[in-house]
């Protein structure tokens, strides 16, 4: 929900008032700051407080832009009709346009273009502010170079780090894989030394063939008595 309408009119209350002013101060001089550096302009500020106290803003010089109102004030007649207000419109298109013109005419000389009308001075100066473009340009290359140096380095150190992390790792996998196959050949050998007791016993019993037969044992017996066997 927005603000209501401010009516414009003095505040009564001078607390109110001091307060008001206080801001409205501060945003007007940084408007007029802004004007000045967006545009170009020569700006001059004056503000005289309820109290006397001055505020003031210059974008150059406070006197000179005195001088030059004052100047431009006694120049102009007290009114100017329409025909007046066009001309010194037409004077600022002008103005304008050669103020574009030079700066493209410029632009053109920093490309290598348009230098057949230049002399040595000309040419002087030109090389003289293309040496200090290419200076500030290197300045600048060399500064994101380093920048870009330094964040490469910092990655690499991360890399490097997480290797060393997987590499401990991995030595930690394998020195486990060595421990459970240690285990697992103690088993296997433990298995083997149970079960040759039971081997040894089956290889201690007398085969049935080698046991004397009924009839053997018979004839044997016979064989000590004399006694012929009886159909």
């Amino acid at each position: 929900m927005g603000r209501g309408k401010i009516v414009i009119r003095r505040i009564d209350n001078s607390t109110n008032r001091q307060v008001t002013f206080s801001k409205r101060r501060g945003g007007l001089l940084k408007k007029a700051k802004e004007l000045s550096i967006l545009c170009d302009a020569e700006v001059g500020l004056v503000v005289f407080s309820s109290t006397g106290r001055l505020y003031e803003f210059c974008s150059t010089n406070m006197k000179s832009v005195i001088d030059r109102y004052t100047k431009e004030k006694e120049e102009q007649p007290a009114g100017l009709d329409a025909t007046s207000q066009t001309k010194l419109w037409q004077r600022e298109a002008a103005s304008l346009r050669q103020q574009l013109h030079n700066l493209q005419e410029s632009h053109k000389q920093l490309m290598g273009e348009e230098l057949s009308g230049l002399g040595v001075t000309d040419l002087q100066g030109l090389e003289n502010r293309l040496e200090m473009s290419l200076r500030s340009i290197k300045t600048r290359k060399d500064h994101l170079m380093r920048s870009e140096i330094e964040e490469l380095h910092r990655k690499g150190s991360l890399i490097h780090q997480e290797n060393m992390e997987l590499c401990r790792s991995l030595n930690i996998m394998s020195q486990q894989k060595i421990e459970l196959c240690r285990q697992l050949q103690s088993c296997q050998a433990a298995n083997k030394s149970s079960s040759t007791p039971y081997s040894f016993l089956q290889a201690a019993n007398i085969p049935a063939d080698l046991e004397p037969s009924q009839s053997q044992q018979k004839e044997q017996e016979h064989n000590k008595t004399g006694v012929p066997e009886l159909g």
